[in-house]
């Protein structure tokens, strides 16, 4: 990304609302019903083959088959669509820092951000399912220190980042995921 330039998901911090933002308000709103909203509408998993076995594998188990795959951790993120606002769904690498979940926007090197990250720009409110816990969460892009910080820990995790990193002229997005209180 260039210098200067502003990465598309707004930066939040637990508790604080971007008055620039206007979908602010109308996604505190859904924190209560994300959930009731991702038993009542149907959930689109990833179009990519392999990323939707995986996902169908991972609901279907509830949790105890999916979570580990090729010796990492995964989780599902559901994200709500920009232009469709149907839900969507697939499965990433995290990492833990604090009480917060980490993942990276990395697609695997791409040109362009991958569809998941650009929804949050539009609402950051997520559903996250590792395991078996499933809770609502608020997504916002760790920035700066934070960011390089969280970037070295997830490349630890999975080292083929730094080598998607160099393949795209783009600064790969690290997403930090908060858990909303009472939202389990």
């Amino acid at each position: 990304m260039p210098a200067g330039a502003r990465s598309p998901l707004r930066r939040h911090r637990s508790g604080d609302e971007d008055p620039a933002m206007p979908h602010s308000e109308a996604s505190t709103q859904r924190v209560g019903s994300i959930a009731a909203m991702v038993t009542e509408e149907e959930v689109i998993d990833s179009p990519t083959g392999w990323v939707a076995k995986h996902v169908r594998e991972y609901v279907e188990s509830g949790g105890s088959k999916g979570h580990r795959w090729n010796g990492v951790s995964t989780l599902l993120l559901t994200t709500r669509g920009r232009r469709t606002g149907k839900l969507r769904r697939t499965a990433l690498i995290y990492g833990i820092d604090g009480e917060n979940y980490v993942v990276v926007a990395s697609r695997g090197g791409a040109a362009h951000h991958p569809q998941w990250y650009l929804n949050l720009d539009a609402d950051p409110q997520v559903r996250v399912q590792v395991g078996a816990d499933e809770w609502n969460g608020r997504a916002r892009a760790a920035e700066d220190e934070e960011r390089e910080r969280l970037w070295q820990l997830m490349a630890e995790i999975w080292p083929q980042y730094d080598r998607y990193q160099e393949k795209t002229t783009r600064q790969i997005p690290v997403v930090v995921i908060e858990r909303q209180s009472g939202s389990d």
